[in-house]
C-alpha cells in the first residue's frame, strides 16, 4: 500500500473560492446566491461557501425508465466544460447527495476535466414524489439511463464508501459504459442491510426516522471524520441531511432497506477495468485490511493511501484526492508522451 506522505491542510485552508463579503460593521454576510427551487429551503442556513456555490449547480434532467409511467426528473450537477478526456462521473456514499463533492469539484473542473456529479436514485434531490421504486435494481437501471441519456460516452466512475458498492455493480452489469473506476474507502464487503431487511415496516420506518436525527449524524461525523470542530461537524450535518427533508425520503430509504441493499463481493472479480482505489489512513468506519484485500481481488487495481485522513477523504483532503483523480484520468496520456519523448 503506497501512502500520500505530503501534509495536507484542511479543505478551508487549501482551497479558495471566496464567497462571503462583510458589511461595515464587521458581520459577515453571504453574497447573493440563486439556489433552484426544487431544494428543501433549509440550504439558506447552510453556511458552507462550498456547498452553497456547488448547491447553485444542481440541475434535475428527465431519465426515462421501465418502472415509471414518466421520466424521473434526476438531479446532479453537469459540467460546464466537455473535454478530449472520458468524463469523470461522482458517485456519493449511502444516504447522501453530490454535495458531498463540494470541495473536490471545483478542483477537477480547474484541472479541466469534464465532471458531472450524480445523484443516485432514493436519495439527492431527485423528483421522487411519485415513489419509484429504490431498490437495487432500480438505483442500476435510473444510473444507465442517464448515462445513456446525458452522458453518452464511457466514464470514469467514481464512488465513495457506499457508492463503491453502487459503481462495482454498475461496472458487472455494463462494463461498456465505464473506462475506468476510482474507488474511494470503498464500502464493498458489507452483506446487504443484513437484519434489517427483515424489520417489520414499521420498525424500518422507525430505524429510518433516527437516521435522519441530528445527534445520530453528528455522532457519524465523529467516526468519519478527523479534528473537526463541532460548529463545522454541525454545519456539515445540516449538508449531510438537507436531501432527508423531503417528504419521500423515509419511503424512498425503506424500500431501500427492506430490499436488501448492495452486496457486490461476488462481483469484483468480474471488474476488469483500470482501478485506482484511495483510502483514508485513519478510516474509523472501514478498516484498512479490507483496502488491501480489494487490492489483491481487482485484476487491475493500484492503491493510494492519504494519512492523516477518515474515512471521506474528498471531503478532508480534497486537494489530495483531486491530484490523485487527475493523474489517474491522464495516466496512459503522460505513458505515451513518455514513449514519443524516447525516440
Amino acid at each position: 500500500m503506497v501512502a500520500l506522505t505530503a501534509s495536507f491542510a484542511p479543505a478551508t485552508a487549501t482551497i479558495t473560492m471566496p464567497m462571503t463579503k462583510k458589511r461595515s460593521g464587521g458581520t459577515v454576510c453571504f453574497a447573493e446566491l440563486s439556489f433552484p427551487s426544487f431544494l428543501p429551503k433549509q440550504v439558506e442556513n447552510i453556511k458552507d461557501t462550498f456547498a452553497r456555490k456547488l448547491a447553485t449547480r444542481i440541475d434535475r434532467l428527465p431519465v426515462p425508465v421501465s418502472f415509471s409511467d414518466n421520466s424521473i426528473m434526476s438531479s446532479c450537477v453537469r459540467p460546464l466544460i466537455q473535454s478530449k478526456t472520458s468524463p469523470v462521473v461522482l458517485l456519493h456514499g449511502f444516504d447522501s447527495s453530490c454535495l458531498e463533492w463540494r470541495y473536490t469539484y471545483p478542483l477537477l473542473e480547474e484541472a479541466g476535466l469534464e465532471t458531472w456529479a450524480v445523484d443516485i436514485l432514493g436519495w439527492g434531490f431527485s423528483d421522487l414524489e411519485r415513489l419509484p421504486p429504490c431498490k437495487v435494481a432500480s438505483k442500476r437501471e435510473h444510473f444507465y439511463q442517464l448515462w445513456k441519456s446525458h452522458i453518452k460516452r464511457p466514464m470514469i466512475l467514481v464512488g465513495p464508501s457506499l457508492g463503491a458498492a453502487v459503481a462495482i455493480d454498475f461496472v458487472a452489469n455494463h462494463p461498456e459504459a465505464v473506462e475506468k473506476l476510482v474507488l474511494i474507502d470503498a464500502s464493498v464487503y458489507a452483506e446487504g442491510t443484513g437484519n434489517l431487511a427483515t424489520l417489520p415496516r414499521i420498525a424500518a420506518y422507525a430505524g429510518v426516522y433516527l437516521l435522519k436525527s441530528i445527534p445520530l449524524r453528528l455522532y457519524v461525523n465523529v467516526l468519519a471524520f478527523t479534528g473537526i470542530s463541532f460548529g463545522t461537524s454541525l454545519d456539515w450535518t445540516n449538508v449531510g441531511r438537507l436531501h432527508c427533508l423531503y417528504p419521500w425520503w423515509e419511503d424512498a430509504t425503506v424500500d431501500f432497506m427492506i430490499s436488501g441493499g448492495y452486496n457486490v463481493s461476488a462481483q469484483i472479480q468480474q471488474v476488469k477495468q483500470k482501478t485506482l482505489i484511495i483510502w483514508g489512513e485513519d478510516d474509523q468506519i472501514i478498516s484498512n485490511k479490507l483496502a488491501v484485500r480489494l487490492h489483491c481481488e481487482l485484476p487491475n487495481a493500484t492503491i493510494r493511501q492519504i494519512p492523516d485522513c477518515g474515512h471521506l477523504p474528498h471531503v478532508e483532503r480534497p486537494n489530495s484526492v483531486a491530484k490523485l483523480i487527475v493523474d489517474f484520468v491522464h495516466e496512459d496520456c503522460y505513458k505515451e508522451a513518455e514513449c514519443v519523448s524516447q525516440y
